[in-house]
């Protein structure tokens, strides 16, 4: 699945609303109606979603963030951050308006966005392994993605009404610790990393903590 970050030159969003923005359009993406059975994009989905799940980061700006739209996905706006996840499919059958656009070389600079919105999930990054920003909105694509698939249907119906609403925070060191003991005992959903790029294979790269877990009562389905 190929996430198009937008990234002008002039006035760059915030690291944290774009990685928000690529957290909700990944999920998203992944529940729109147009991925259903009957739908036109399901068949890509299906097959992708059947294999070996991968998401690759792309920046963009001006005219190519213009045509990023023109391509089959979803655009999710945050905090002035604007990010594009794409209809998955093939490397080798990449749109050549996103294949033209490049993987790295920008990144921004961490933000002290303030407490978390007390009434939407938290996507925690580990800090400790200081990723860039293209390689962290994939990984936070792959929590909301996973946060979505272990909420109950009522569950991800009261999310999708509020838009896929989330924050993401970087966790120091001692949060860390914290939300791993929480994935221990079932009131986290971590991210583990295959370790194709930037992070060793196995890295514990994103923690998911829905909302009810902040509030004591979650419970999974």
């Amino acid at each position: 699945m190929p996430l198009i970050l937008h990234i002008p030159k002039v006035d760059p969003p915030l690291r944290s609303a774009l990685l928000s923005a690529a957290a909700v359009a990944t999920v998203a993406l992944c529940y729109d109606e147009r991925v259903a059975e009957g739908g036109p994009w399901h068949d890509e989905f299906r097959a992708w979603a059947d294999d070996r799940i991968r998401k690759v980061a792309r920046r963009a700006r001006g005219a190519h963030w213009v045509a990023a739209q023109e391509v089959d996905g979803v655009t999710v706006e945050v905090g002035g951050a604007q990010a594009r996840a794409l209809v998955p499919g093939p490397v080798d059958e990449l749109d050549p308006r996103i294949k033209r656009l490049q993987v790295g070389g920008t990144d921004l600079d961490h933000d002290d966005p303030g407490p978390p919105e007390p009434d939407v999930p938290v996507l925690w990054v580990n800090s400790s392994l200081e990723m860039t920003v293209g390689k962290a909105a994939a990984q936070v694509g792959h929590a909301s993605m996973l946060l979505g698939m272990a909420m109950s249907k009522a569950q991800l119906a009261q999310w999708a009404a509020a838009g896929f609403a989330c924050s993401v925070r970087d966790a120091t060191a001692a949060q860390w610790a914290q939300l791993e003991r929480s994935v221990g005992s079932g009131r986290g959903v971590a991210v583990r990393d295959a370790g194709f790029t930037e992070v060793a294979a196995g890295s514990m790269t994103v923690i998911a903590v829905p909302t009810e877990v902040r509030r004591r009562r979650w419970t999974w389905r």
